[in-house]
């Protein structure tokens, strides 16, 4: 392994194993609320946990979901635009399209948990020292909800910076883990024989029930597992795997030395803390603040990627154009997006009030991860057997099997919490679905001119009418549908340049990629010119055109009043006004730009 590989390994426990690498913190204490510590519980519990980090992070993400991927880049709707080409019925691809906005929604809803349960489950550990022992939890709550403030009000200033940081603080943490889990175990060597399926086996098939409900907090120790394949396009394949052989090993040991540590200890209420307390007391509190850095790192990571998931929504038309801001000069995945941000602070807030302390907030957590894994694992399989890559796609049914029961469990949990994350799910769902189906309506509405007939009027008028002098920019979306304010502005209000160019931008189906370039004349003054870019690109058009060396003096774009009863396109209506309209998206320069109206009833 070169240095480059190696430096890319680093930084990848910072920004991808973040959440994962945080979950020994509260799994098994969340896990034993419920379940009595007996050795045979304990045993099952960690076999049950070595093997839902095996199949459903190793080789649902690490192997299956890590061999599909368009320019080396991961997702949910990346697996959308692979699959939906290579699919023959309209409805499988209406269907799939249906499922990749339900992972979206879903994905937002895990990214508010996170944070709050990572956090607080941290900041819980103060208890531990003697002199803060007293702390009640409300005093917890606000420590944690202060550290969450500063994190998302940090987010505009971007985290290049102190992104360089996040590796070198997670090698700590993860090797933290590593030697107090070893140390564990070396108290009762016989844990490690929990990896034998066996323990896992039998403890589902004898404690009915219970066994199932525990399933649903044994995935807490998986959570986060998505960020592999999710992240894939920053770091690379290679590196991120290889990150991951290692921090999987750190992982069992840590769980396998506070299940060590549990057998002795079976009254414990916070394992991993209080096992690090018993093993090393001078050392507690720079441990206690390396969990509280490890859980904001975790927190950052979930928040970036967050904004990359959105980005990619917009860029591909499922969601509005939200504000975005660029904050690195170098590294083009840097953006930050201001409504997203304050939309899940306000939830992250609310979570930590609501259920008041990281037990109660495992209730919530968990039913959108195996939602996302299901969803994640049914593409997977159909892209393979569509490809007929047959083994691949038979251990991709397998996982997703595997994921539908775990989301079974997590379904039991819907009345104790789990509701929340669906709730707020629903918020970018709803969005998703009407901002879609109102875009297809008004495209409908508006009644684009097919370019023959475009071209037979503006003959007619070019060659008839004076012109001004310079160039006028007319933005379309498709060369061969002129929308009808180009027609206003050219044939009813008597506007003709000397040179009239049509712009379109197109979004590829792959995420990187930006390319522009001029067609032939479509007639004398009427030139198109393409703008084709990524769906994570983050283009600078007015650069653009000019190192095309289009000098223009104005620039028009279309502008829809919408006129409706119906409440649902009155919505449409609503989410149009509120967020930046095309030209505010890509900063246009504000002192060319003139709007026409259109007035459309839906």
């Amino acid at each position: 392994m070169n240095r480059d590989d190696f430096g890319k390994v680093i930084k990848s426990l910072g920004l991808v194993f973040g959440d994962i690498g945080t979950s020994p913190i509260y799994t098994l204490t969340v896990i034993f609320l419920i379940l009595d510590p007996t050795e045979v519980n304990i045993m099952g519990v960690l076999s049950l946990i070595f093997w839902t980090m095996t199949l459903l992070v190793t080789v649902e993400y690490a192997w299956l979901g890590m061999s599909l991927s368009r320019r080396g880049e991961g997702g949910t709707i990346v697996l959308m635009e692979i699959l939906n080409p290579i699919l023959k019925s309209g409805r499988k691809v209406a269907f799939f399209t249906l499922l990749t906005f339900i992972g979206v929604s879903l994905l937002v809803g895990d990214g508010v948990i996170t944070p709050a349960i990572s956090i607080l489950s941290a900041v819980e550990g103060i208890r531990l020292i003697p002199s803060f022992a007293h702390f009640s939890q409300g005093y917890l709550i606000l420590i944690a909800a202060l550290i969450a403030i500063v994190l998302f009000s940090l987010q505009s200033r971007g985290t290049e910076r102190v992104a360089g940081l996040f590796g070198p603080v997670m090698v700590i943490w993860f090797a933290a883990l590593l030697l107090t889990g070893a140390a564990g175990i070396f108290q009762h060597p016989s844990v490690l024989k929990a990896v034998n399926p066996y323990y896992a086996v039998k403890f589902v098939m004898t404690h009915g029930v219970v066994g199932f409900f525990v399933l649903s907090e044994v995935i807490l120790c998986a959570t986060g597992g998505e960020a592999l394949y999710a992240d894939m396009g920053h770091f690379g394949r290679a590196p991120i795997t290889r990150a991951w052989s290692v921090v999987f090993f750190v992982l069992l040991f840590s769980y396998m030395g506070q299940g060590a540590f549990l057998m002795n200890n079976t009254s414990s209420e916070n394992i991993l803390f209080e096992m690090v307390y018993s093993q090393v007391s001078f050392l507690y509190i720079p441990f206690l603040i390396l969990s509280v850095l490890a859980t904001i790192i975790a927190s950052q990571a979930m928040i970036s990627g967050m904004f990359s998931v959105i980005y990619q929504a917009i860029t591909t038309r499922l969601l509005p154009m939200l504000k975005v801001d660029y904050t690195s000069k170098e590294i083009r995945s840097q953006i930050y997006i201001q409504t997203v941000n304050w939309f899940l602070l306000i939830f992250v807030l609310m979570a930590m009030v609501t259920f008041k302390n990281s037990e109660h907030m495992a209730a919530a957590y968990g039913l959108a991860v195996t939602g996302s894994m299901t969803i994640t694992g049914l593409m997977m399989s159909f892209i393979f057997f569509i490809r007929k890559s047959y083994v691949k796609a038979a251990v991709s049914v397998g996982i997703t099997l595997v994921d539908i029961l775990f989301l079974s469990s997590n379904m039991l949990k819907i009345p104790h919490g789990g509701y929340w994350s669906l709730v707020i799910a629903m918020f970018p769902f709803v969005v998703i679905l009407v901002y879609t189906k109102g875009g297809r309506k008004l495209y409908r509405s508006l009644k684009p001119l097919a370019l023959d007939s475009f071209l037979i009027d503006y003959n007619k008028k070019f060659a008839g009418s004076s012109k001004i002098n310079g160039t006028g920019l007319y933005f379309i979306r498709d060369i061969n549908a002129i929308p009808p304010y180009i027609a206003k502005t050219m044939f009813i209000n008597n506007i003709i340049y000397e040179e009239n160019i049509l712009i379109s931008i197109t979004i590829t189906d792959e995420p990187y990629g930006v390319s522009w370039s001029f067609r032939d004349d479509l007639a004398e003054g009427l030139r198109s010119f393409d703008i084709k870019m990524g769906y994570m690109d983050s283009p600078d058009i007015e650069k653009i055109l000019s190192t095309a060396d289009i000098q223009e003096n104005v620039i028009f774009y279309g502008v829809e009043d919408l006129m409706t009863n119906n409440p649902v396109w009155k919505f449409y209506s609503l989410i149009r006004k509120v967020t930046p309209s095309f030209v505010q998206f890509y900063k246009l320069p504000a002192d060319k730009l003139h709007g026409v109206v259109t007035r459309i009833r839906l």
